[in-house]
């Protein structure tokens, strides 16, 4: 163990408690469980829009679990059949785990497996903490020019990039990205580098103001314009190529009729953010859908597309300097302050917070 002094039986981790805050417990460090896995130290967890939607929700099946799914941290131990990574490394740490059996699975489309949540919160999803451990195909070891905390941010962009995959963008096209948050801003960077034209749309200045610092061509406050009318200028008239939805939560019963609207015929909308469990009747224009050919296009998470692991994918963008993570990082704050930094991260009204960063 290279870490003797800290790394012996228990850890310090944020356990939720029964009104959906977060706790300070000592726990069991987690340990090498089978002979590929690897146990790490953790350095960065981030907050993301789906950690907030369960933010001071009472949820009995999550009391006294480890949250979080973003993280990045240093290797301090291997299975014997690792050969990836070793002691010491910094890593970047994957959390989308599905069972290893289901059909999903066996074609590397384990974002789509039917245990997915279950299995993927009893091990790697549990950024929280000082220590997480789980199978060492999950550890992608980071670049010296690649810092924890922009590390961090690689799920974020890795589910930009399903989604980016899963539209077939094309050079040119004129894209739409409603919401400016991280998954949005992701979203931006990725259409750009895919050549596209983007407009982006959030309700956040600031976040407008940082969207036009990573690319955006236009943006648009749909408290202040009407965001259809602006897209339809954008795009000579027929709406866009493709939109992609990534406000999600309790926006999407305004921003997916949103999305629809902005679509020209023939075009797409891919549906990124995440609904709330209880959101099972948004209307849309069926007919006008049909009638147009728009193609909905959910998108789920990240896992592979043909060879390459997408998170891979990402960490190579991001280290050759193609995606930008280092502007989206607004706040950083300890684990002990764990309830203040999800409070920062929810009123992002006032505090203008994009990526809220957990020091482990």
């Amino acid at each position: 163990m290279n870490e003797s002094n800290e790394y012996q039986n228990e850890m310090k981790a944020a356990l939720k408690t029964k009104d959906g805050e977060f706790e300070i417990e000592q726990v069991s460090i987690p340990k090498v469980a089978e002979p590929n896995w690897v146990v790490a130290r953790v350095r960065v967890a981030g907050i993301c829009g789906t950690d907030l939607r369960h933010w001071k929700k009472p949820e009995p099946e999550l009391e006294c679990k480890i949250m979080g799914h973003e993280l990045a941290g240093e290797v301090v131990e291997v299975g014997p059949e690792v050969k990836n990574v070793k002691p010491g490394d910094r890593v970047v740490i994957e959390t989308v785990l599905g069972d290893g059996t289901c059909d999903w699975c066996n074609i590397q489309q384990y974002n789509l497996c039917p245990n997915l949540y279950p299995v993927r919160m009893k091990t790697l999803s549990q950024a929280f903490a000082q220590y997480v451990a789980g199978p060492c195909y999950k550890f992608y070891k980071l670049p010296d020019n690649v810092s924890f905390e922009e590390a961090t941010l690689l799920d974020t962009f890795s589910v930009g990039l399903h989604a980016i995959q899963l539209s077939n963008i094309k050079l040119n096209d004129k894209v739409v990205v409603i919401g400016a948050g991280c998954i949005g801003l992701g979203e931006l960077q990725l259409a750009k580098i895919c050549g596209a034209d983007v407009l982006i749309t959030d309700k956040e200045d600031s976040a407008l103001q940082l969207a036009k610092e990573l690319g955006a061509d236009e943006v648009v406050n749909p408290d202040e314009e009407d965001v259809v009318e602006r897209v339809k200028a954008f795009t000579n008239g027929r709406g866009a190529d493709i939109v992609f939805e990534c406000a999600g939560g309790v926006a999407m019963p305004m921003t997916l009729p949103q999305a629809v609207n902005s679509c020209r015929i023939g075009g797409k909308v891919v549906i990124v953010g995440g609904f709330e469990k209880e959101q099972k009747d948004i209307p849309l224009d069926w007919s006008h859908i049909q009638m147009a050919e728009i193609k909905i296009i959910p998108s789920a998470s990240y896992s592979y597309w043909g060879i390459y692991p997408e998170m891979q994918m990402t960490l190579d963008l991001l280290a050759k300097g193609k995606l930008n993570a280092r502007k989206m990082i607004t706040h950083s704050f300890s684990l002990d302050d764990i309830n203040k930094a999800f409070e920062t991260a929810r009123k992002k009204e006032q505090s203008h917070a994009v990526f809220v960063a957990l020091t482990i």
